[in-house]
């Protein structure tokens, strides 16, 4: 069986997950409408350009997971998945990631969107395995720091690595579908990689290196 790799965010969503969970606190009026707002703003422009600093942007967003209790972020996240997920599941990205499934390629998300927002999303697509960012938890509550490395650029790879060891599974005839040249690391380890609605940096480099590119959102 070959591994199919998906990124999530803008790849198999018409969206960015922490993003928008980032939105849904302030109109929930959990955070300040202003502030966070705007930081939550700047820092996915950051992601856009190719300068996140990651561990900045993983302070803010994961503070909100320590800052409430468990039972009323689970409550959240069930709205959050309804009311602004599902809507964005492309039924072509679902109708790709079946064709791997009736192909019996082993399915997996790749994300660095953390895994309180995004493990919902891959049980709702069927993809079983899931490599995220992993908030760190003690004692039933998340703490606000991150648990080992972030799936992020270069860390995707690690992570990637480490799962492969772990299931005794092989990039033999891999695919990796994503969006963004964030994820251009990863994208150059694969048997095929493929540029699903890419952006301008991952465009460029797809057309130049003969990879496929495609749209999910036609």
């Amino acid at each position: 069986m070959a591994l199919a790799i998906f990124d999530l965010d803008n790849t198999l969503l018409a969206g960015d997950s922490d993003h928008l969970w980032g939105q849904f606190l302030v109109a929930q009026g959990l955070e300040d409408g202003t502030e966070f707002a705007r930081a939550n703003d700047a820092f996915y422009r950051d992601y856009q350009e190719g300068s996140l600093d990651i561990d900045a942007f993983l302070r803010f967003s994961l503070r909100p997971l320590r800052d409430h209790p468990p039972e009323l972020l689970e409550s959240l996240r069930a709205r959050f998945v309804r009311e602004c997920i599902k809507p964005l599941m492309l039924p072509a990205a679902r109708a790709l990631v079946d064709r791997h499934r009736a192909a019996g390629d082993t399915l997996l998300i790749i994300t660095a969107s953390n895994t309180f927002i995004t493990a919902p999303t891959a049980a709702l697509f069927g993809v079983p395995h899931l490599i995220a960012t992993d908030p760190e938890v003690r004692e039933g509550r998340f703490t606000g720091a991150v648990s080992g490395i972030p799936s992020f650029q270069a860390g995707k790879v690690t992570r990637l690595e480490v799962w492969l060891a772990a299931q005794g599974e092989s990039l033999a005839g891999s695919s990796f579908y994503s969006d963004s040249h964030n994820d251009l690391p990863l994208l150059e380890r694969v048997d095929r990689p493929v540029a699903v609605d890419p952006d301008a940096v991952l465009r460029e480099a797809a057309l130049a290196r003969g990879w496929d590119i495609l749209s999910l959102r036609g």
